[in-house]
């Protein structure tokens, strides 16, 4: 059997996704800046995609710029709106997505910003206290904290933390890559002035994503070379994997209440499974499902032999997955969000993420396994 359950990192292409995309390849090849018919026809066609996205989101098609990824989305937010808005103050966690940390850590080291790092607690939960101490003590600072974090699944409060930003003049950026598609959001409501999409998260193309760019804040281009994006993203547009990207969000909110229960339900059956057949065994982040993204379960499994062999064993069994362990003492080698939580480097953590197209039989084949490993491994 062969088992998929790396779903945080990329998801399968859906069917519908295809479809729709090869439909453009095949009849839409023209050139959007082009004048004439068919970069024309092929202009309407981007234009269609960003209403499509921003309609979903409960925003402005102006607001909605198309990029290459998450990765882009958020250098972009964080360079742009620290550079162009003068700030020389962030906030963030150890926790974030290199795409945030390695950015701002990068500015703090070119002596652009001071960078301030909230607390968080074993479970990866914002200290909101800390937040609110950090933003009352620098003035009109610019504020970087995910959704949902991609390795624990712990889920922040974005409402909580545009509230105490608006409180203090910051600008917010979150990266939503991991919940968006699997979370609705409105952005008529959320005081967000960044947030982020990777298509490829959510059953669309890779290489595509786009960047919310709130109407109160203004930026100039990261990337100069044309007029696409309306002056703001310089180059030819990924025509194909727009397509796909609206195709798969539309997909995405269509079946959102359908998955999520689905999902839960064999995320719950999974840590059930777990506990039953594998003594010691413990689960990184929050569980809690109202707190928790329900694609994400990271695994903390008693001390043994060969630890770091035991995702190499998992896939030579056919089970594809991801994860490791907190960072040695005087190593930088290992997750530096399980070593942020306090988790023990001594345990082997494996994070398993799920989608759509996963099964229960699934589940039961990888605790089958996982009870094997560990056994032969005690």
């Amino acid at each position: 059997m062969r088992v998929y359950f790396d779903n945080a990192a990329t998801t399968a292409l859906d069917p519908e996704v295809l479809k729709e995309m090869y439909k453009v390849m095949e009849n839409q090849f023209g050139n959007p800046s082009s004048i004439h018919a068919h970069g024309r026809e092929v202009r309407t066609l981007i234009e269609r995609s960003r209403k499509t996205v921003a309609n979903l989101l409960h925003t402005s098609p102006a607001e909605i710029f198309f990029t290459s990824g998450g990765t882009e989305a958020d250098n972009t937010a964080i360079r742009c709106g620290i550079i162009d808005h003068k700030l020389t103050h962030a906030i963030t966690t150890k926790l974030e997505h290199h795409a945030v940390i390695h950015t701002l850590q990068s500015m703090e080291k070119s002596g652009i910003i001071k960078l301030s790092y909230v607390d968080v607690d074993c479970k990866g939960n914002v200290d909101y206290d800390h937040l609110e101490t950090l933003l009352k003590d620098n003035e009109r600072s610019f504020v970087s904290l995910m959704h949902a974090n991609n390795e624990l699944g712990t889920i922040t409060d974005i409402e909580r933390v545009g509230d105490l930003c608006e409180a203090y003049n910051a600008i917010y950026h979150s990266d939503t890559v991991q919940t968006m598609g699997h979370y609705k959001h409105d952005l008529s409501k959320l005081k967000l002035h960044f947030m982020v999409c990777a298509a490829h998260k959510l059953h669309g193309p890779k290489g595509v994503g786009f960047l919310h760019v709130n109407h109160k804040v203004k930026i100039n281009p990261m990337i100069y070379g044309g007029a696409q994006e309306r002056n703001m993203r310089g180059g030819t547009e990924n025509v194909y994997g727009i397509a796909g990207l609206a195709k798969a969000l539309e997909l995405a909110y269509s079946e959102m209440d359908a998955h999520q229960t689905y999902i839960q339900d064999m995320k719950s059956y999974m840590m059930a499974r777990l506990q039953q057949e594998i003594a010691g065994v413990a689960f990184n982040g929050e569980t809690d499902p109202s707190k928790s993204l329900y694609t994400v379960l990271n695994t903390s499994f008693p001390e043994m032999e060969m630890a770091d062999m035991l995702l190499f064993n998992l896939d030579i069994a056919g089970i594809s997955a991801s994860g490791g362990s907190a960072c040695s003492s005087g190593s930088d080698i290992g997750s530096h969000v399980l070593t942020a939580i306090g988790a023990s480097a001594d345990r082997p953590s494996v994070r398993f993420s799920f989608s759509k197209y996963n099964t229960k039989d699934e589940v039961d084949y990888t605790v089958a396994k996982l009870k094997e490993l560990c056994m032969v491994s005690a």
